[in-house]
């Protein structure tokens, strides 16, 4: 592929993307000859936590999660990113370490924006610097959120919210890589503690675990568990 190619590909990708929908195809363009390609294979490590920043990341392809890693090695999921994310703006925006470790869990490409390129599209697009800003306020929402469920929520209602939230229908679809350690981890607890408390959801005719995805056979059932309304 030619440079013009690449170029065009980050480009593209870029121009679909909400935080760029009001930056013109002539910036767009500039950002892109300036923007970096990186391959990354499974349980490759992207960004260390505490390590400088490298900048603004786009996701093109695969998924990743970000995570906070214990003395003792357990693993506490902050985030799972796929195709057509960002990541790692407070590290870029602040100019500092990277605030949590960033693992491929799968085969990605990523494009990096190196901090003096998203800091000056910061200061020339305006429409940029408030979608950025709402972003990272309604991430600040999220990890509230999640601070609140590991704090004062169940395993059972933590994972019967996360099923209800990303479930399409009725259906939980599980990629590859989301074995019940990972979602463990999503979840904050350990696997034992998981499959217990999916062995007593589905004894209760709420959900059935399949290989590789988890039924819900009672929406109703599982919004109470997990507070929420549907």
């Amino acid at each position: 592929m030619s440079d013009f190619d690449f170029h065009q590909e980050i480009a593209d990708l870029l121009s679909s993307i909400p935080y760029f929908a009001h930056v013109d195809s002539h910036t767009l363009s500039a950002i892109a000859r300036s923007a970096i390609r990186r391959n990354y294979q499974a349980d490759q490590v992207v960004l260390l936590e505490g390590e400088p920043s490298s900048g603004l990341f786009v996701v093109q392809e695969g998924w990743l999660k970000s995570v906070k890693t214990s003395l003792e090695g357990r693993e506490q999921v902050l985030r799972i990113v796929g195709p057509g994310d960002v990541f790692n703006a407070i590290g870029a925006l602040a100019s500092s370490t990277n605030p949590g470790t960033v693992i491929a869990l799968e085969p990605a490409t990523l494009w990096i924006l190196q901090p003096e390129t998203f800091l000056r599209l910061l200061e020339e697009h305006t429409d940029l610097a408030w979608m950025i800003i709402q972003a990272l306020a309604e991430r600040v929402q999220r990890l509230m959120s999640q601070v609140e469920d590991l704090s004062l929520r169940s395993v059972e209602a933590r994972l019967a919210r996360l099923l209800l939230e990303e479930a399409t229908g009725e259906t939980f679809v599980r990629r590859r890589w989301d074995t019940q350690a990972e979602m463990a981890a999503r979840l904050g607890t350990v696997l034992d503690v998981l499959n217990r408390a999916l062995r007593r959801l589905a004894a209760d005719g709420i959900i059935k675990v399949e290989r590789h995805r988890i039924l819900i056979l009672d929406q109703e059932r599982l919004a109470d568990i997990a507070d929420l309304d549907v």
